[in-house]
């Protein structure tokens, strides 16, 4: 169900509607706001120009961010990989060690034979 939750943003109310829960809304008007004044203050344009850097500021920000996002999951797949190479790794020398026992019980139990 969609909530519908008033934000301030530079002193101007805007209802939001969304699935997302009032609190979050209010974080995310919020930030919008604090970005607009940033931009007011130190540009000296008016709200429709600094609505429109704000905008691009902040979809700079998603670009990085989604950059950022990407290289961490190629960086954790890579991690991934050598985690699977190594456990495979392990496993091998596992069976050998295995293989190594059998002959030094088999060796033991011919030279208690001899």
């Amino acid at each position: 169900m969609a909530n519908r939750v008033v934000v301030t943003i530079c002193d101007e109310e805007y209802t939001f509607v969304a699935e997302e829960s009032a609190a979050y809304m209010q974080k995310v008007g919020a930030y919008v706001s604090g970005k607009m004044e940033e931009v007011l203050k130190s540009s000296r344009v008016g709200r429709t120009d600094a609505a429109i850097l704000t905008a691009a500021n902040i979809a700079d920000e998603l670009f990085k961010a989604q950059a950022a996002a990407e290289q961490l999951r190629s960086q954790i797949k890579g991690y991934l990989d050598e985690a699977g190479k190594a456990q495979s790794e392990a496993s091998e020398l596992k069976r050998e060690v295995f293989r190594l026992q059998q002959k030094l019980d088999a060796l033991n139990r011919n030279n208690g034979k001899g």
